[in-house]
């Protein structure tokens, strides 16, 4: 059911993932209901309509990410302060919300998927029978949850941010043991990421060292710019995090984009991937009117049969309607096979002139 075809990843009939389509958007809700239910559920509506292809969600409970009694406080960037078990505490998506969503994915032919962060966590999902994984950049080096993930045999999105090439190849090992339905996403983990970190250029490399999984990117900066220079490099996925409203306090509101902004992504994408066209040069239709531009070589004078051609007599000038002007060269001192009128077009065969 899932298989990579010329890179190609289908989800279902109507859905893949490939170079050969503009790159598929994630709207990732994390913590952006900020613990009210009805917003969680109206996020997941509301990035469906932001032009989202799919929309994905967390899965744990605190002690599913660390242990209340470890009490550890994060010393530096946007997290500051707090300690690890209040920070999920406060960002996690409660189990028993799943039910209703996925429920109003189904209705709405929304594609909802989700992050494990625990084992658990993953026979919790199993449930709602996901169609695809996300394995997050922290758990790249968790390879009981990437083999358990991996075990399911469904398409995976592993993130990479904070990750070297040796421990993404790591992970794409453990999961090659049982498939190769593997996207992986280049990622920056600045919680938000500075645009001039953004080092969007390195997705070639990605491409090159994973030439046989499709390539994308987990974009944490608070605009599109970043992920629509992304488009340009032809990628498969986008993920961004998406907040119906900046007025929402939530943990991740400083990451996280706009219904408008996440439209703009969704249609300047698609444009982007529209102006990429073919790895190969042949004449557009748009040029063929357009060669009228190019030159053709004239009389400047009368030239009696038998005379010969100089830059006295001829000059290369538009319109393109005669003898093409790469001729020029070859055409001085040869003799003229005819008498030419002044400001004359010369035949467009060299063999008749």
């Amino acid at each position: 059911m899932y298989l990579i075809i010329f890179m190609q990843i289908k989800i279902n009939k109507n859905l893949k993932f490939s170079y050969n389509t503009p790159p598929k958007l994630i709207a990732e809700v994390s913590g952006n209901h900020n613990r009210n239910q009805n917003l969680f559920y109206k996020h997941i509506l509301e990035a469906k309509k932001s032009g989202a292809d799919f929309v994905k969600i967390q899965t744990y409970e605190p002690e599913d990410i660390t242990e209340k009694n470890f009490n550890f406080n994060i010393k530096k960037g946007l997290w500051k302060g707090k300690s690890l078990w209040n920070l999920y505490k406060k960002a996690h998506t409660p189990f028993s919300w799943h039910y209703r969503a996925f429920e109003i994915a189904k209705k709405n032919n929304i594609n909802l998927f989700s992050t494990p962060f625990s084992v658990r966590a993953l026979e919790f999902l199993d449930k709602f029978s996901p169609k695809i994984y996300k394995i997050s950049s922290f758990e790249i080096t968790d390879f009981n949850l990437i083999d358990q993930i991996a075990k399911r045999k469904k398409p995976i999105i592993l993130s990479s941010g904070a990750s070297s090439f040796d421990e993404i190849k790591n992970a794409k090992k453990l999961i090659n043991k049982y498939h190769n339905n593997l996207i992986i996403l280049y990622c920056v983990s600045g919680y938000p990421t500075p645009l001039e970190e953004a080092n969007i250029n390195v997705i070639d490399k990605f491409k090159k060292r994973f030439n046989k999984n499709l390539i994308g990117l987990s974009d944490h900066t608070n605009t599109v710019y970043s992920s629509l220079s992304a488009s340009a490099k032809n990628i498969a996925v986008i993920e961004k995090h998406f907040i119906i409203s900046k007025k929402i306090r939530s943990e991740d509101n400083k990451f996280s984009i706009t219904p408008k902004q996440f439209k703009d992504l969704s249609i300047n994408s698609k444009l982007i991937f529209k102006s990429l066209g073919e790895k190969k040069i042949h004449l557009k239709e748009s040029e063929k009117k357009s060669i009228i531009f190019r030159r053709s070589i004239f009389t400047t004078k009368k030239i009696r049969k038998g005379e010969r051609f100089s830059d006295k007599n001829i000059k290369s000038l538009r319109p393109f309607i005669g003898l093409p002007s790469n001729y020029y060269l070859r055409l001085i001192g040869k003799k003229a096979k005819r008498n030419y009128n002044i400001h004359t077009p010369l035949p467009k065969k060299f063999d008749n002139v």
